[in-house]
């Protein structure tokens, strides 16, 4: 099983990362951009451990089995580095350290390699770092950055970058691809067609019983808003679910951390703590509670995404389409969602939800604000179609 086996539906990025591995149209900088889920990140780990592989270039480029291939994938490769934040935005001393590590030459023969997921998060100063350094680059250093669009790019970090697009990928793929992994082939279809092309959530709805149930929970909310009441208990649901979810995945996280920061500083129980700890500890306190929003906003941002898909699904059915469901177990609940209100009133709440996301997402309203002024909207919404 080669590198490129791992992505699922990106045939023609594969063929030209293939084609530049030989030398055709390698470039210095490489922005991928996709959709959520698509594997963009993946995709640069691949590339990456296709131009290092100890194969030729080309096809055989990324065998997936020589050292070069394993270590690049497990991410402990000496000369490829993998900047992959929590935070909120990725700033501009962050960036500078990536410059000065680009500056240097490669521990290997190979490349030296430097993949910054969401990239579309550094800060304007940060991105002015960065563009010094992609317009003046080092011999064999090569950028990788990874965004939703290239637009979330400054343009002239774009201009200077070879861009590859990702596309979502169809539910066939998803579907055989958690087959190959080991899934059950009904429970892999029902979560292929539920993640929507994004590749991670498959894999977690595919193999996490939790996580399938915490996706029923919200998808079903659309068919108890009777109410105001149920409105706003509605986004009290998803807010707490979506801070309990976020919070098991911080806290071990944040434990693992201060411990790791009180070994580096010799702090022992019950001992004396260095002056430089105090310092240390609050900034890194201060990092953890940055990851924790934006890991609260992740989870939420999800949910809006399945709440979506219900009202898609109501506009396939008002459309007599034939297609399959996106929630094709909750098919009854949908069609009588169809019948209460009218195509353009399922299309207004679709608009909803995404006047929801871009105030959490870009305007930073907090999440169950955003998502009481939404519910109350999918609420009103249906009661004037009556």
């Amino acid at each position: 099983m080669t590198v490129w086996d791992t992505l699922v539906g990106q045939q023609v990025a594969i063929t030209a990362l293939q084609a530049a591995t030989s030398g055709q149209g390698m470039t210095h900088a490489w922005l991928f951009s996709g959709p959520p889920g698509s594997g963009r990140s993946n995709l640069a780990l691949v590339f990456a451990a296709a131009l290092q592989c100890e194969r030729p270039g080309g096809v055989a480029a990324g065998c997936g089995e020589c050292h070069a291939c394993h270590t690049v994938m497990v991410k402990t490769h000496a000369d490829v580095r993998l900047v992959a934040t929590q935070q909120l935005t990725i700033g501009v001393d962050d960036v500078r350290e990536l410059v000065r590590r680009a500056a240097l030459t490669p521990v290997g023969s190979g490349w030296q390699i430097i993949i910054i997921e969401d990239a579309d998060r550094l800060t304007d100063q940060a991105s002015n770092a960065l563009l010094k350094a992609i317009e003046e680059p080092s011999e064999r250093t090569v950028w990788m950055l990874c965004a939703p669009t290239a637009e979330d790019m400054l343009p002239t970090i774009r201009s200077r970058c070879r861009m590859v697009e990702l596309s979502t990928p169809h539910a066939r793929d998803v579907e055989a691809f958690l087959i190959a992994q080991g899934a059950d082939r009904q429970r892999a279809h029902t979560a292929a067609r539920a993640a929507q092309g994004h590749i991670g959530r498959a894999r977690a709805l595919a193999t996490d019983d939790e996580t399938m149930q915490r996706r029923h929970s919200v998808v079903t909310l659309p068919f108890g808003l009777t109410s105001l009441g149920a409105a706003m208990s509605a986004a009290e649901t998803v807010n707490e679910a979506a801070k309990a979810e976020a919070k098991a995945f911080t806290d071990e996280a944040d434990e693992r951390e201060k411990t790791a920061l009180a070994s580096a500083y010799g702090v022992v129980q019950g001992g004396r703590r260095p002056r430089e700890y105090a310092p240390a500890l609050a900034a890194l306190e201060r990092d953890q509670k940055k990851r924790a929003t934006r890991q609260v906003r992740d989870v939420v941002d999800r949910g809006l995404m399945d709440l979506a898909s219900v009202y898609r699904d109501a506009l396939r059915i008002a459309a007599a389409s034939g297609a399959e469901l996106v929630n094709e177990d909750l098919r009854r609940q949908v069609q009588d969602l169809a019948g209460a209100a009218s195509a353009e009133v399922n299309l207004a709440r679709i608009e909803m939800i995404f006047a929801a996301r871009e105030q959490l997402l870009e305007f930073n309203v907090p999440p169950l604000l955003a998502l009481e002024s939404m519910m109350v909207g999918l609420w009103l919404a249906g009661m004037e179609a009556k």
